[in-house]
C-alpha cells in the first residue's frame, strides 16, 4: 500500500509506477548497504521535536562511526553537537530519517525507521532501506589533514540575517527534512548550481524540484505535513545553518516554467534559524557540479 501523500503527488505528476516509493522498501540492511555505511564520514538525520518541529542535523566522525548491528539495527557513535536543535530530542524514541551520502563518488543511501539515545550511542531500528541515483550531487572529497573545528554558541532568531541569506543563495546544496507522526521521517538531497535557490525575504525561500527518482517521498511528506526542515553545511569550514518553517509545494506550470529545469517550485516560509559555526569537523574540497545540473 502506498503512502496517502504519495499516492497524491503521483496523480498529481503523472506518474503511475508500481511498487514504487515506500511501497517497494522494506527495512532490511543488504550487505553492500552496511559496507557503504561503515565507511561513511558523514550522515544527515532528521526528526520532529515534541511539538512536531522539524529540523535535520549532521553526524560525523571517522570511518566506522556508524555501522550497522545487525539485519535492521544501526549504531551511530555520534550524537548532535551541542545546541543543534535536535541534541536532546532523542531521549525517548521516535521517527527518524537518515541520508547517508558520498559526494566523492555521488553515491548515497536512505535509511527511515525510529532512534533512541543509549549513552552516548543513537540506536536506529530500520524500517525503509534504500538507495538513490546520482543526480545533482556535486562531487566533493574531505581533507583529511584540516584541523577540525571547534562548534561555536548557537545563533538563534526567526529570520534569516544578510550573510544567511547570501549563504543560502549561493548554495548548491541542502538537506532536506520532512516527517508525517505516524508514517515516519525522511531526509533528501538537493541539488543544483549556485542560485538555483531563490531567497525572497528574510523569511521566504524557493528552489526548484527537479526531475528525480519518482519516489516522491518527500513531497508525499509535504502534501500531509508542510512542517519540514532544511540543512545548509559550509563546506569550507564546517559551519551548519539549520532551518525549521513549512514548505508548500507549487504545482502551477506558469511559474515552473520561468525557472529551467524546474518541473515545480517549492516555497518555504522560514519560523526559525540555528547558526551553529563548526558544527562539522569535517572540511572538504570542491570537485566540479553535477552534469544533471540545469544551467
Amino acid at each position: 500500500m502506498y503512502h496517502e501523500g504519495e499516492e497524491t503527488v503521483r496523480r498529481r505528476a503523472g506518474v503511475f509506477f508500481e511498487d514504487w516509493g515506500s511501497a517497494g522498501v522494506d527495512g532490511t540492511i543488504p550487505p553492500v548497504a552496511g559496507k557503504f555505511l561503515a565507511k561513511q564520514r558523514m550522515v544527515l538525520i532528521g526528526a520532529a521535536e515534541d511539538d512536531g518541529t522539524v529540523w535535520a542535523s549532521p553526524l560525523a566522525g571517522p570511518a566506522g562511526f556508524i555501522t550497522p548491528s545487525g539485519d535492521q539495527i544501526i549504531v551511530s557513535n555520534r550524537l548532535p553537537v551541542a545546541g543543534d536543535p535536535l541534541a536532546n530530542v532523542f531521549e525517548t524514541e521516535r521517527e527518524l530519517g537518515m541520508l547517508a551520502i558520498e559526494p566523492a563518488r555521488r553515491r548515497r543511501m536512505r535509511v527511515n525507521g525510529r532512534a533512541h539515545r543509549d549513552g552516548g550511542r543513537l540506536v536506529i531500528h530500520t524500517d525503509q532501506v534504500y538507495g538513490n541515483c546520482p543526480k545533482y550531487i556535486q562531487t566533493r572529497t574531505i581533507l583529511d589533514d584540516a584541523d577540525p573545528p571547534v562548534p561555536g554558541t548557537p545563533l538563534r532568531s526567526t529570520e534569516l540575517n544578510d550573510a544567511q541569506r547570501d549563504w543560502i543563495a549561493n548554495a548548491d546544496t541542502v538537506y532536506v527534512a520532512t516527517h508525517v507522526p505516524g508514517l515516519g521521517a525522511d531526509v533528501s538531497h538537493r541539488g543544483g548550481n549556485p542560485g538555483f535557490f531563490r531567497v525572497s525575504g528574510k523569511r521566504r525561500l524557493s528552489w526548484p524540484d527537479y526531475t528525480g527518482n519518482a519516489m516522491f517521498m518527500t513531497l508525499g511528506n509535504l502534501e500531509l505535513n508542510p512542517r519540514s526542515g532544511l540543512l545548509f553545511l559550509d563546506w569550507d569550514n564546517g559551519d551548519a545553518l539549520y532551518l525549521t518553517g513549512r514548505a508548500h509545494v507549487d504545482w502551477n506550470q506558469d511559474h515552473a516554467a520561468d525557472v529551467a529545469g524546474a518541473e515545480r517550485l517549492i516555497d518555504f516560509d522560514v519560523a526559525q534559524v540555528v547558526q551553529i559555526d563548526g558544527a562539522v569537523p569535517l572540511r572538504w574540497s570542491f570537485g566540479t557540479y553535477s552534469r544533471f545540473n540545469p544551467c
